[in-house]
């Protein structure tokens, strides 16, 4: 122990006399000024580096070791903090310090090494030229006014809106608006239909890019209320969309944490305001441009806003108003350190000190957050990405998707898997290590390998032989001949309908036509003059076939059996006399053939479901599950589908776009027959969908996700 302590001593000794031979002195042009107390009471400061515009909240002990950073020797540092403060300090807490300001470049260079170090540190900084193209594509500002000295100059005018008097009035408006329109409330519903207009459009844009100048006027003004800087407005690039910003930066200044909520909330407050009275006086001046607009503030402006701006999961209004709420600055880079921290200790079972000590339930609480965070990007990334490759032609487009999945998704990644590889000598030797390993090794196997897999669909559970009944246009129930349920041979008549409209244009063909002979036959033209004759047979034919297709739009009208069979009502109190509508179906002919199962299974699905495979069907108006096998599989894709009932739209699995009354699959689908193994319950007479489990061939998932990836790119990247 006498050896430990010796060595310990010496080795301060050491570190202190290497730092009295180089004693780095701070940049002359840094500012510390008291920062917000701590949550425990302690308090902090701030030091501005205004070369770089950066603020570093520091705590008692820094601030204590700063403030005599001028005596030039670690010994006399602490000497002085001994006496003069109740804290206690060690050297170990000057070299942090010194890191620190190392870390950061708040030391003025002196000497070859220093130098040395600025020169690496400064081709480090620099990228390639993609590099740079990829990161101000991503974001990038352009900054537009220098509106400080305009700030002050207005912000005598602008501190009443600041002023409860103020809120109150706007309070009061906003209770008037909805009030006058809620008297209104049909209009509210029509302009909201209207919006979507090209006029209603165009007055979205103009009443957005007004708001969002008064957003950042919020800012700014709340910021100078408050005896900060405000040295820039202008535009911010995200993804090549515009949005307007105020460099807010100088809010680290104020030490209140109200006042600094103003500063982070002002802006959408500011909308707020604005939608308040945008919606009284929408109720109030008449129809026109400008009542549009309004009606845009009052709505749809600030709910956009407050969606945006509020998610603290991004770096706009929400997450700065949310670390001033909890007094926690840097929440997102604090937050993702120590879910870092604890992902590494999960993994690997290292045991290093947590970046930062919290008690449980908080240190819990900023992990789950950073988890979130990390979904929500993932999600909004893909999106945008999504989103990028769709809006650009289709090379350019690939090319900005891989960028974006690059540089928002695979690049955080990638660095954390370098501090992986990094460490891997102190990772590997860990029992947790070798767990881990072995489980993602299980698992990349299970991926790789063949194993037996499933096919889920829907399915419709019908007869060989059925045949539905549809009302061909408007119409009302004349005649129902044929109860629900009974057996009617073949050629009977199942139902009378009549449509008024058919069987007076049926009566008008019959009497043209019957004109039309009578003139032939008593014309009394010599034959020599043939082209009046002529005519007359040509208008009779015209006639006739005018007559016989009306004859079938009514026989359309009385719907005959094409085998025998039972029929079943759709609707049991279907009456004489009701009106039906065009395409509804009202009854189906059900043959005495057995009963099958149809779906229908896109390419993909039908490579891997041979002719022969087993399969389950279960239906909640069955009660239990029926055995099947695969009968057939037509080799022609379907161009239409017969019957909606497998549609998406309907509750099906398959995805279809209406086209003309037709039913038209997105993709390429093939109908599937497959004949029941166990008997229907007795009597059994219902048609019914449900869900179907095909037993597919072996198939290894990483292949197939494989194929399915060049698949798409395939198709994406053809012409």
């Amino acid at each position: 122990m006498r050896q430990s302590a010796k060595q310990a001593d010496s080795e301060a000794a050491d570190t202190r006399a290497r730092l009295a031979s180089r004693w780095p002195e701070l940049r002359d042009e840094l500012d510390i000024q008291p920062g917000p107390a701590h949550a425990s009471g302690e308090p902090t400061w701030v030091l501005h580096d205004p070369a770089r515009q950066l603020f570093f909240r520091i705590d008692w002990l820094s601030f204590e070791i700063l403030a005599r950073w001028g005596y030039g020797d670690a010994s006399a540092i602490l000497a002085a903090i001994a006496h003069d403060t109740p804290l206690e300090a060690g050297l170990d807490d000057v070299k942090r310090v010194l890191a620190f300001l190392t870390e950061q470049q708040l030391l003025r260079p002196e000497g070859e090494e220093a130098l040395a170090r600025m020169v690496e540190r400064r081709q480090a900084s620099r990228s390639s030229w993609w590099s740079w193209l990829i990161h101000h594509y991503l974001f990038f500002r352009v900054p537009l006014w220098r509106p400080d000295a305009w700030l002050g100059r207005w912000l005598p005018v602008a501190s009443f809106f600041f002023s409860r008097r103020f809120l109150g009035f706007s309070l009061a408006a906003a209770g008037l608006g909805l009030v006058l329109a809620a008297r209104q409330w049909e209009t509210l519903r029509t302009y909201l239909f209207d919006s979507f207009s090209l006029e209603g459009l165009l007055s979205y844009a103009l009443a957005l890019s007004a708001v969002k100048v008064l957003h950042e006027l919020g800012h700014a003004f709340a910021l100078k209320r408050h005896g900060g800087r405000v040295p820039a407005m202008g535009v911010a690039f995200l993804v090549m969309t515009p949005m307007a910003y105020t460099d807010v930066n100088e809010a680290w200044r104020i030490t209140g944490r109200w006042q600094r909520l103003q500063v982070s909330g002002a802006g959408m407050a500011t909308e707020g305001v604005v939608a308040a009275w945008a919606l009284l006086a929408w109720a109030l001046v008449p129809d026109s441009g400008l009542r549009s607009a309004l009606f845009f503030l009052a709505t749809t402006s600030w709910v956009m806003s407050l969606a945006l701006n509020a998610n603290p999961c991004m770096r706009f209004d929400g997450y700065f108003i949310l670390c001033d709420w909890l007094d926690f600055p840097n929440l997102h880079a604090r937050s993702f350190a120590l879910a870092r921290w604890k992902l590494r200790q999960w993994l690997f079972g290292l045991t290093d000190e947590p970046p930062e000590h919290f008690p449980r339930g908080r240190r819990w609480a900023l992990i789950t957050f950073a988890w979130s965070v990390w979904i929500y990007r993932l999600v909004l990334f893909l999106g945008i990405a999504l989103l990028v490759y769709h809006l650009f032609t289709k090379l350019l487009g690939v090319l900005l998707f891989v960028v974006e999945i690059y540089w928002f998704i695979w690049y955080p990644v990638r660095r954390e898997l370098l501090a992986w590889w990094e460490r891997r000598r102190e990772i590997f030797v860990q029992g947790r290590a070798r767990l881990s390993a072995l489980l993602v090794l299980v698992f990349l196997t299970g991926l790789a390998l063949p194993l037996p897999s499933w096919v889920w669909v829907s399915a419709q559970l019908k007869p060989a032989e059925l045949w539905a009944i549809h009302a061909p246009v408007g119409a009302y129930i004349e005649a129902l001949p044929v109860a629900d349920g009974e057996t009617v041979p073949r050629g009977a008549v199942l139902l009378g309908l009549s449509a008024p409209e058919i069987r007076m244009q049926a009566n008008l063909q019959q009497a043209r036509w019957a004109r039309a002979q009578w003139e032939a036959v008593s014309s009394s033209i010599p034959q020599t003059e043939n082209r009046p004759m002529a005519t007359a047979r040509a208008q009779g034919e015209a006639a006739l076939a005018e007559y016989n297709r009306s004859r079938q739009a009514l026989a359309q009208l009385q719907p005959r059996a094409p085998f025998d069979g039972r029929l079943f009502f759709l609707d049991p109190d279907l009456a004489k006399g009701q009106w039906v509508g065009a395409r509804e179906r009202l009854a189906y002919l059900v043959g005495p053939g057995p009963w099958r199962l149809e779906t229908w299974l896109e390419e993909d699905q039908v490579r891997r479901v041979p002719v022969g495979a087993k399969a389950h069907f279960f239906s909640p108006s069955l009660g239990r599950t029926l055995a099947a096998r695969v009968d057939m599989i037509d080799t022609d894709r379907a161009q239409a589908l017969p019957d909606p009932m497998l549609a998406a739209p309907s509750g099906g699995h398959v995805l279809i776009r209406e086209s003309k009354g037709e039913w038209i699959p997105e993709r390429s689908v093939y109908r599937v027959t497959l004949a029941l193994e166990e008997p229907l319950p007795e009597g059994w007479s219902q048609v019914a969908r449900g869900d179907l489990i095909l037993s597919a061939g072996a198939r290894s998932s990483l292949w197939a996700l494989m194929e399915s990836a060049v698949s798409v790119l395939w198709r994406e990247m053809s012409p």
